[in-house]
């Protein structure tokens, strides 16, 4: 089909906003809470990112489709973003390296999308209007029909989703023959995260997130790794007394996004709701400990209290986001645990942050000596 003659998309937002546009991917309805992201490349590891289970996403770079797909350009098994959104969806690639349209990616993974919409004016509003559900359709549903079917849609706040995209059972990452053995709780966690640890020497056994402590320690890791996932923190009660135990005995441990949130939680804090979140491979940081700046990569809809952190005394804020002065990054001071709300592997986006996993794994050789 000639995208000429592509057929009719509607995109209906919960305050009853509707934009007009040309289905793209799978021939569906799919809805979720709208979010949008800067990047302007690695769309593939953005859609495939467990972080974004339940969004529908909007590209803010006008091209999407461009330069294909590739097979080893993904962070899990398969599309996890609930549905697209964007401006110019292109049907053909020019990229050596690609091995399939995205196209023909999407209508393999069932996802459904709208191309041809006015994403500045669709940013602009949500951006004022804050984060809401909303609802796709390209196969001819009425709009009538998709505010009505919009309303039994769950809200993100409250919602629990680590179960949706977690492991189901245990499973190992990287060289058995390593000397450190790292214990991953599997929120939804990103591949490149995976691999970061393994080029540093460690040997992973990746646990599903609702593992038990006495589960993990039976491996006898040398430290913990809290991934990133998706959903509200809050919803994770017995996520969070398992992180209290492992900080309480003091095993080095890292948590990263929605980890970081995890960890939060258990050390007495508590996070809220952002009025759109951060999603982007641009986003600047400080480090408060070092004075530098750090381009990084951030995907979250909540964040940690920051005036709660402040007050702790057993918390060091060590890293905070420019653009609005959120905390992106703590330490506790009384334990062997530390964690960041960007993502330091930045699969795709820079590298700046990537001395993160280089200082777990220091953590986790002082501590064995």
């Amino acid at each position: 089909m000639k995208y000429s003659e592509k057929s009719k998309a509607i995109l209906v937002l919960e305050d009853g906003t509707v934009f007009e546009g040309k289905a793209i991917g799978y021939t569906g309805i799919t809805s979720g809470e709208i979010a949008f992201n800067t990047g302007m490349t690695g769309y593939q590891e953005i859609f495939t990112d467990p972080s974004y289970y339940g969004q529908m996403l909007v590209m803010t770079t006008p091209h999407i489709g461009n330069y294909g797909v590739n097979d080893i350009e993904v962070e899990s098994g398969q599309v996890k973003i609930a549905g697209l959104i964007c401006n110019k969806f292109s049907d053909v690639y020019s990229r050596e390296a690609a091995n399939d349209s995205l196209q023909s990616y999407f209508e393999k993974n069932k996802m459904v999308g709208i191309s041809d919409v006015d994403t500045r004016a669709l940013v602009r509003h949500i951006r004022q209007a804050g984060a809401m559900n909303c609802i796709i359709s390209n196969d001819g549903a009425s709009v009538e029909d998709l505010k009505e079917q919009l309303k039994s849609v769950p809200s993100m706040d409250g919602l629990e989703l680590a179960s949706k995209v977690s492991c189901t059972e245990p499973y190992f990452f990287g060289d058995e023959n390593s000397d450190i053995k790292v214990a991953v709780m599997d929120f939804g966690v990103k591949t490149s995260i995976l691999r970061c640890l393994v080029d540093r020497g460690c040997y992973l056994k990746v646990f599903p997130y609702n593992s038990s402590y006495e589960e993990m320690m039976e491996w006898n890791p040398d430290g913990f790794m809290l991934s990133n996932g998706p959903g509200d923190p809050s919803a994770l009660p017995g996520v969070k007394t398992v992180a209290e135990t492992i900080i309480e005995n003091n095993h080095p441990t890292f948590g990263i996004c929605l980890g970081h949130q995890i960890m939060s939680i258990a050390s007495g804090l508590s996070t809220v709701k952002m009025h759109n979140g951060h999603r982007g491979i641009n986003h600047p940081v400080k480090n408060l400990v070092t004075g530098k700046g750090e381009v990084t990569s951030q995907n979250h809809g909540f964040v940690v209290d920051t005036e709660l952190a402040e007050k702790a005394d057993n918390i060091e804020i060590t890293h905070v986001h420019l653009n609005d002065q959120t905390l992106a990054g703590m330490k506790r001071t009384d334990k062997n645990a530390f964690s960041v709300q960007y993502h330091p592997e930045a699969s795709a986006g820079p590298h700046d942050s990537r001395y993160l996993f280089d200082d777990f794994v220091t953590r986790i050789k002082t501590n064995k000596q």
